[in-house]
């Protein structure tokens, strides 16, 4: 690690977070940033904050968090109290989401999963090349947007499931300049310095559904502001969303923090390290007898 990665011009307090999901248990992965974090804000005199982040409260659970908490202590990792837990704040996301609804920058949209997809298999069986967001994922069908304003009430008011989802082309022409940040990291190819963010790669982002207030990126660019985070400090595999964050501070008129996205810890098939696959969990690892040091050391620190 570069001795000195983190710039802090003109900032009294830098502010740094880690912000896992109580979903179940923290692997290598989450300890190296959460060492991560933690060193750079010792290193620049800065603040350590812990976030919880349980938006999803059909998967995350108590349970969960107090082992959160646990890890981080055995790893002799502390936090400024009081914990922001995402569980806490759904009037902060709804304040942003109706920012938006009422810059009609978003829309309902109503078509499921099982919809999308065969009208994604149909456009390639006639050779017609679907979009993809950065991670693989398929741009959302444009039919929802050109629904009359009286269609989509009707369809609300009857209960129809829906999700919120950002009007991207709209929400890019609402802007006044291009997009970027600053990376003091590294991004998958290389990029450093000033990165030139385009979020219109992501198509129409979700923004919030009817079972879950917020998505992820509307809640974490709300969180990052009220926190005051200066330094956002994350694996790479989130650097290309950084361009929809990047996008959504400008819509709602947020503070923007810098950011530093690191290496990821791989398994030994080359993918990265996951909490859904089962891989070693920190807690296994410390009944298996690893101490702190040892977990720093696996961890590349």
């Amino acid at each position: 690690m570069d001795c000195n990665p983190i710039h802090t011009t003109l900032m009294t307090s830098p502010v740094f977070r880690f912000a896992p999901s109580p979903n179940g248990e923290l692997h290598l992965g989450h300890a190296y940033s959460a060492f991560l974090n933690r060193r750079l804000a010792d290193m620049v005199g800065g603040r350590f904050l812990l976030r919880i982040e349980d938006i999803d409260v059909t998967r995350c659970t108590p349970e969960f968090e107090s082992g959160i908490m646990r890890d981080l202590s055995w790893l002799d990792i502390d936090w400024e109290e009081p914990v922001r837990r995402q569980s806490d704040h759904f009037d902060d996301y709804q304040g942003a989401l109706e920012q938006l609804v009422d810059a009609d920058l978003v829309y309902p949209a109503f078509m499921s999963r099982g919809e999308v997809r065969a009208r994604i298999v149909d456009a390639e069986a006639a050779g017609a090349p679907w979009k993809r967001d950065p991670d693989g994922a398929p741009h959302y069908p444009d039919d929802d947007r050109h629904l009359t304003a009286s269609e989509r009430r009707r369809r609300m008011s009857e209960g129809e499931p829906f999700a919120w989802r950002l009007h991207m082309e709209r929400a890019v022409e609402h802007l006044h300049a291009p997009l970027d940040w600053t990376e003091d990291g590294e991004g998958p190819t290389g990029e450093s310095g000033i990165v030139p963010a385009s979020p219109l790669d992501w198509g129409d982002v979700i923004i919030a559904r009817k079972e879950i207030p917020a998505s992820y990126h509307l809640c974490v660019v709300t969180d990052d502001a009220l926190q005051g985070i200066t330094h956002v400090v994350r694996g790479r595999d989130l650097f290309h969303a950084t361009a929809v964050h990047r996008l959504l501070q400008e819509l709602l008129g947020l503070p923007v923090p810098r950011y530093f996205h690191h290496d990821l810890i791989l398994g030994d098939d080359g993918r990265k390290l996951s909490k859904s696959q089962g891989d070693t969990s920190l807690s296994a690892l410390r009944d298996a007898g690893a101490t702190p040091g040892d977990i720093a050391r696996m961890a590349g620190l």
